[in-house]
């Protein structure tokens, strides 16, 4: 069978033509515009503005260009404004820093003095009664430390307070009375060396029944208000001296009672 043949093309121009047509008439609008926009008189320019102010606000009226505008005008104002404010609140961050500052520097000054104080009046007390050799005074910016020789009220792996060691804490209930309405805390520590005995799982259970100990005694003996007495047990793990010696280790086997100061209360 014969291919049948195709039909001719329709007559006329090819359609890309037409668009092609169409971008050239819009390229040609637009550079014109261009060029009368180039060549607009200042006249007709002032009374676009004017227009535009009336109708818009941008520029303030009568306005004969934009950098008199009201807008443009007004902006550069606020933001010099807004530039003194941020600088001022730069500079009031510092200030209240540095105030803070001073004024922390202020308050853990008075707390140093506080305990100074303390710590002279504590320690004239120990001399007086002769306690001196089983009592050492510190001080920081909390409080006050008395720290007693813990081979002095206990035995070894005991937790019970030695007769010896009575006469020794009566002496410190004297001197604590002034301060029976502050916070006294009442550490144990010991020293590295394992407990080997039925009665207390490790140091730190030691420690903690030892401060207790010397707690119970204060309330129950002396008539020192419970709400003040703190109590706990550090064990081995906060020494002041090395565990590697014999006098090292007698050292860390001690009890600490801090009393707080009224800034730390």
């Amino acid at each position: 069978m014969a291919r049948k043949k195709q039909e001719d093309a329709p007559k006329g121009a090819a359609a890309w033509m037409s668009t092609f047509s169409d971008l050239m008439n819009l390229l040609l609008c637009f550079f014109v515009l261009l060029f009368s926009m180039s060549t607009v008189e200042e006249e007709k320019f002032q009374e676009i503005a004017a227009s535009l102010a009336a109708s818009f606000s941008i520029m303030s009226g009568g306005a004969t260009a934009v950098g008199d505008g009201m807008l443009i005008s007004n902006g550069v104002s606020e933001l010099n404004e807004l530039s003194e404010f941020y600088t001022d609140i730069g500079m009031n961050e510092i200030t209240e820093d540095a105030t803070e500052s001073d004024e922390w520097e202020e308050v853990k000054k008075q707390k140093v003095e506080a305990s100074e104080s303390m710590a002279d009046e504590i320690q004239k007390e120990v001399d007086s009664q002769n306690i001196g050799e089983e009592v050492g005074v510190e001080f920081d910016s909390q409080g006050v430390t008395l720290t007693l020789k813990g081979g002095f009220l206990f035995d070894s792996g005991s937790a019970s307070l030695k007769p010896e060691a009575v006469p020794l804490l009566d002496k410190i209930a004297v001197i604590l009375t002034k301060y029976n309405e502050r916070i006294i805390e009442i550490e144990g520590h010991t020293d590295n060396v394992p407990i080997a005995n039925s009665h207390f799982a490790d140091n730190m259970e030691l420690s903690s029944v030892r401060a207790l100990s010397v707690a119970r005694y204060l309330i129950a003996d002396k008539g020192f208000d419970p709400y003040y007495i703190k109590y706990s047990g550090r064990g081995e793990y906060v020494p002041i001296a090395s565990n590697d010696t014999v006098e090292g280790r007698r050292l860390n086997r001690r009890v600490e009672i801090k009393v707080y100061n009224e800034y730390s209360n």
